[in-house]
């Protein structure tokens, strides 16, 4: 079961072993471009979730005359991405960054969920998590590989080219050693 955050957070609420810290999962960009500041990086497992491009960009990877496509992390199945740990006293400052880039237009829902860290250690935090919302009018569902791939070549946004995007995560999930079906068949098309 998620639990959403509200709008201001004792940052307990996603704490990690140490008083105050917070874990957060990265699936997509996140990943190779965090953008804040932590204390450890693991390699996690979400399972109930998986990586799909499932997201039409308006801003970030496209326009809304041309959107562009990007990731979210979709109901159903599991998703190999970062779990980082932010140190208490980073915790607000790393969350009200995180929800002014990923909620731009409100297609996530910011939700805590389990990650089993993959470090050997056998242990799980409550990390804080970026779902897709299903009932989003950015939300493109299910598109053939040819929808996807059309989108992807035409979207442009503040962010730069949608291409680099997927190109920037495709070589990340190559370095972690995460295959991923979809990426690698859409990379081969670019």
């Amino acid at each position: 079961m998620d639990v959403i955050l509200p709008a201001t957070i004792d940052p307990a609420g996603a704490a990690g072993p140490g008083a105050g810290e917070l874990w957060v999962f990265g699936y997509g960009s996140l990943m190779w471009n965090p953008g804040f500041d932590f204390e450890e990086r693991v390699t996690g497992k979400l399972i109930g979730a998986h990586r799909s491009f499932c997201v039409l960009s308006v801003h970030w990877r496209g326009t809304p005359e041309k959107p562009g496509l990007v990731l979210g992390l979709d109901r159903g199945g599991a998703c190999v991405g970062i779990a980082f740990r932010v140190a208490a006293a980073k915790a607000e400052a790393t969350l009200a960054y995180l929800r002014e880039r990923e909620q731009v237009t409100n297609i996530y829902r910011e939700a805590v969920r389990r990650v089993w860290l993959k470090d050997g250690s056998a242990r799980t935090v409550p990390a804080v998590a970026f779902l897709v919302d299903r009932g989003h009018t950015q939300y493109a569902g299910r598109l053939s590989p040819d929808e996807r791939l059309h989108l992807i070549r035409q979207g442009h946004g503040v962010g730069g080219p949608n291409t680099d995007y997927v190109s920037a995560t495709a070589r990340h999930l190559a370095e972690l050693g995460i295959r991923d079906a979809e990426i690698d068949w859409l990379t081969q098309r670019l």
